[in-house]
């Protein structure tokens, strides 16, 4: 009989930080070379830390003040492209103003970590939650990750260059936290020592970085003759996050004991209604299918981690017994049928020959609270629209009327 072996898990130490604060602690942990950003709430406190790590002489980063986003992700891809470690960080218009370098980052198939403190976009001006910054960048060739505790934030920071950096990928990543809400509060995370953090991330290998002896051109002019072609190999390499994310992931999970798959589930083996979604709303949904489950309700939660790629194919297959799927988004796309996160499940259903009915609810825009009756109440829409057959395209919930 063979001797069973159990895992032991590097000492670190427990902290209570904001998930900014983990944040920055993880990026600090992964031997970074050059940090560049500019101030914006709710994530300046990831870089306020970093820079007192760099102050108190904890790590030996290049950290480039600037004077806006455009130029902190324009700083990022000339050091990217000369083979350096590189993160930053942002949110709302910050992340607009980037708007035009992010595709450059990615099409220059620079792996570019970038942490979003999701925040609503102006006007009228608001620092609080929703998801408007980081879904209007979903095309933009970032990988997309969404984390709904601190914990998951620091864990997800450190995952992510790995991910990014593999030379089946080369593509830059967001690492997406609720503002205010996940950014600032603070939470109990579990750090790995340095060291470990330090062996996990590895030494950056640069396929082909700029090298002054050896000039060459990166984003040059490429019109009809083979931009096309650029673009589908971009594509092609957003194709391969799901097997490196599961490869890394299932390594970090030997490390550390703790894994997150692309999405998680929660009670929805035998569920009629699954509510999906993502970020802090997820959490809530927890606690209310725990509620409803004792009221014999079957009910349960799909959380979505990864949402580019979005792992369509998985989420068919998980979500093909349920009658109805009950999405809750913190985005409106004006004057679309239905809203980012619904289009992407109705799609990933379609081909389905029986699909569950799909409700699509707008809630928590500009920071507006999601509590347990918010949920409630798309569930019980959801139960109304399933008696009667049909539902509406979307509608939004916790608005005065």
């Amino acid at each position: 009989m063979a001797a069973t072996v159990k895992m032991t898990k590097p000492k670190g130490s427990i902290e209570g930080l904001t998930g900014d604060a983990a944040i920055a602690y993880a990026l600090k942990q992964c031997d970074i070379d050059v940090l560049s950003a500019y101030p914006i709430t709710p994530q300046t406190i990831i870089v306020e830390d970093y820079q007192r790590f760099f102050a108190e002489g904890q790590v030996k980063t290049k950290v480039i003040p600037v004077e806006s986003e455009h130029s902190a992700m324009s700083a990022c891809i000339g050091a990217s492209a000369a083979g350096a470690r590189v993160a930053t960080a942002s949110a709302s218009a910050g992340l607009a103003l980037m708007w035009e370098v992010l595709y450059c980052a990615s099409g220059m198939r620079q792996p570019i970590v970038l942490a979003v403190a999701n925040r609503a976009l102006s006007a009228p001006i608001n620092i609080h939650n929703d998801w408007s910054d980081s879904y209007g960048a979903r095309d933009s060739g970032f990988i997309q990750m969404y984390c709904q505790s601190c914990q998951e934030a620091y864990d997800t920071t450190i995952m992510s260059f790995r991910i990014a950096e593999n030379h089946n990928v080369l593509l830059p990543a967001m690492v997406c936290i609720d503002g205010f809400i996940l950014s600032h509060n603070v939470e109990r995370v579990e750090l790995l020592p340095d060291e470990v953090v330090r062996d996990f991330v590895g030494v950056r290998v640069p396929v082909q970085p700029l090298d002054t002896d050896k000039p060459i051109t990166m984003g040059p002019l490429c019109l009809t003759d083979y931009y096309f072609e650029f673009k589908e190999q971009e594509d092609k390499a957003m194709r391969e996050v799901f097997k490196v994310y599961k490869d890394v992931e299932a390594e970090f999970q030997k490390v550390t004991g703790r894994s997150y798959g692309m999405y998680e589930t929660y009670k929805t083996k035998d569920a009629d209604i699954i509510m999906l979604t993502h970020s802090s709303p997820a959490g809530t949904a927890k606690a209310v299918v725990d509620a409803l489950r004792e009221q014999g309700e079957k009910v349960g939660v799909l959380r979505m981690k990864l949402f580019r790629p979005f792992p369509a194919a998985e989420l068919a297959k998980e979500l093909s017994s349920a009658k109805a799927v009950a999405v809750f988004e913190k985005c409106l796309s004006f004057g679309a049928p239905t809203n980012p996160l619904a289009l992407e499940v109705r799609t990933a259903l379609y081909d389905l020959p029986k699909k569950p009915m799909v409700t699509d609810f707008v809630v928590g825009l500009g920071g507006r609270d999601v509590p347990p009756a918010t949920i409630v109440e798309g569930y019980n829409k959801t139960k109304q629209y399933l008696e009667k057959g049909k539902a509406p395209l979307y509608e939004t919930l916790g608005v005065r009327k």
